[in-house]
């Protein structure tokens, strides 16, 4: 009995070690957070700065960068608005929807790359569906089908 005590003790013991420990290193990573520490606005300055990609692996550092990230919907504007260049019928009707930013761009930012390909000619010369690459088709409505067949038919 006594045995069983002295370990739980011990446990307990070990346990408070390591929530002191955890709260410590907590405390570092909050001083090294300019996310916590500087000014909304600066962030959003700082965060505005990063393409697509870089957005995207920021938001997942820790939960503060996510929430400030994904909470400003005005980051992903700039980004909608290049894909729309190709997506111009699918943003608008996101748009119109209701949907943020953030979730257009993440409706549309594949569908985009795919479309520009399409359009650009990278597929002209594909005789049959076993030639497409399988990894980077999306699918597409008939509209959009229908762009990219007037485009094949000015080449």
């Amino acid at each position: 009995m006594k045995k069983n005590s002295k370990r739980n003790h011990a446990s307990r013991i070990s346990d408070i070690e390591l929530n002191s420990v955890d709260a410590e290193k907590e405390k570092k990573e909050c001083q090294n957070n300019f996310v916590e520490l500087l000014p909304p606005e600066v962030t959003f300055k700082i965060f505005s700065q990063l393409d697509i990609r870089s957005l995207c692996r920021a938001s997942v550092t820790c939960r503060s960068w996510n929430h400030a990230i994904r909470h400003s919907d005005s980051l992903w504007k700039p980004h909608c608005l290049t894909v729309r260049a190709v997506c111009q019928r699918e943003i608008d009707d996101d748009l119109e929807s209701g949907y943020p930013w953030r979730v257009i761009l993440l409706r549309n930012y594949q569908k985009s790359k795919v479309k520009h390909e399409w359009l650009t000619g990278r597929y002209s010369n594909i005789c049959s569906p076993v030639s497409l690459p399988e990894k980077i088709m999306y699918p597409m409505d008939a509209d959009t089908w229908g762009e990219i067949l007037e485009a094949e038919l000015e080449r």
